[in-house]
């Protein structure tokens, strides 16, 4: 390729197996800052194709090239990353980095031997996709996020909770990752992105499917209530059907679609409750330990508000989950990562509410849920700004803001 033609924007690296398939070439020689300079097949990766100035990495400080000299080589042939994927992938880094040392301190704290094993087996089988996404970023030129490092986990402190609610927690971070997969799998089309979340989905689905049949086998999973068979195929005949406003009118039993959603909510919440109490007891700035007790009032309310639905309509209660906060004050994760978590959690009720809201046709039911979807945004919002203020709120990265480029 001559000075004229296209230029080619490189990369030094030192994994081989990276660029050999994209690069034919012993040496390459580029022209840097007026210098000849020449680079081994073992310190050039190819990753796109630019016109006009080069830049290249070398030893993580960036000169720029302005023409190549020599050298045969073919171009890749991935496309550049998006901004749906950049974001899908930096989302995916923050929660995975997140499971990571929470599964350590699991781990750590397991007396358990099949329980750890599931943890252990997890944490081995998600630590090589954070290197992936890493990598993604690398290549793209994207700077790498920060995450939750082992900063932000002591293994050293003591059991925060009884037994079995590592995987009572676990199970539900997997469920949050199955959909949150899913989801993401839907928004890309780049095939190596692809494929992460094709087979992270995989691992989810997997881990999920083995905390469920380690609860069942320790007889600690609450199961949702039991119902007689339908022995015919009913259509609704009357707008009583929908009724559920009028104090004066009778409400219809549940069906079990509505229960399905009433009994996920008790769930998620029972856990939920036990973790924000544990966060509430250990958090060491006054205004977290005071959102965290909020988190988990709130908790309760949802538990006691759902659970009362269910005995209007003489519907027998969920069992409690076993698996509670000890009386442990020492903090075995960081602020920042406490309050991630229960941001996440917020979301993720966000999320099943509205799907509840929609499936709902009973009208008291949607008004409920609506009025529950209200207090969570309300301390979901509140959890954003205390992050905020404390400098633990990673933005995720910024299309180009257009106006002040303008502005100057």
């Amino acid at each position: 390729m001559s000075a004229a033609g296209k230029h080619t924007c490189i990369r030094i690296t030192l994994d081989r197996t990276e660029w050999e398939q994209s690069i034919q070439a012993d040496i390459l020689k580029v022209l840097c800052n007026g210098e000849s300079i020449e680079f081994s097949l073992d310190q050039v990766h190819i990753f796109t194709t630019k016109i006009g100035i080069m830049p290249v990495y070398l030893s993580g400080k960036i000169i720029h090239c302005k023409a190549i000299i020599g050298g045969n080589f073919s171009m890749p042939k991935t496309p550049a990353i998006t901004s749906t994927e950049l974001g899908t992938l930096w989302m995916t880094y923050q929660q995975k980095t997140l499971s990571l040392r929470m599964l350590e301190y699991f781990i750590e704290k397991s007396d358990d031997r099949k329980a750890k094993a599931i943890m252990s087996d997890l944490h081995t089988e998600i630590n090589p996709y954070v290197e992936k996404i890493t990598k993604v970023f690398q290549r793209e030129g994207a700077v790498i996020p920060v995450g939750y490092t082992t900063q932000d986990v002591h293994l050293n402190a003591p059991k925060l909770y009884d037994n079995y609610f590592d995987i009572m927690f676990i199970r539900i971070m997997n469920q949050i990752s199955m959909g949150m997969h899913t989801l993401h799998l839907s928004m890309v089309v780049r095939e190596d992105i692809i494929m992460i979340y094709k087979d992270l989905t995989a691992i989810k689905q997997k881990y999920y499917l083995a905390c469920t049949h380690y609860l069942i086998e320790k007889g600690v999973l609450a199961r949702a209530p039991y119902v007689s068979m339908p022995q015919e195929v009913s259509f609704a005949k009357d707008k009583n059907y929908l009724s559920g406003f009028n104090l004066l009118s009778e409400k219809r039993s549940l069906n079990t679609v509505e229960v399905a959603y009433l009994h996920h909510a008790i769930e998620t919440n029972s856990v939920g409750l036990q973790l924000m109490t544990g966060f509430a007891q250990c958090a060491k700035e006054p205004e977290v330990k005071k959102y965290f007790v909020k988190g988990k009032e709130l908790a309760k309310k949802i538990v006691h508000d759902m659970d009362e639905i269910l005995i209007q309509s003489d519907v027998q209660l969920s069992a409690s989950a076993s698996g509670s906060a000890t009386t442990s004050t020492i903090a075995p994760f960081s602020d920042k990562l406490m309050m991630y978590v229960t941001n996440l959690l917020c979301s993720f009720s966000l999320g099943g509410n509205a799907v509840g809201t929609a499936f709902s046709l009973r009208s008291d039911l949607p008004l409920k849920i609506g009025v529950m979807t209200k207090d969570i945004f309300g301390l979901a919002h509140e959890g954003a700004k205390l992050m905020v203020k404390n400098g633990w709120l990673e933005e995720p990265p910024q299309m180009e803001d257009r106006n002040k480029l303008i502005q100057g």
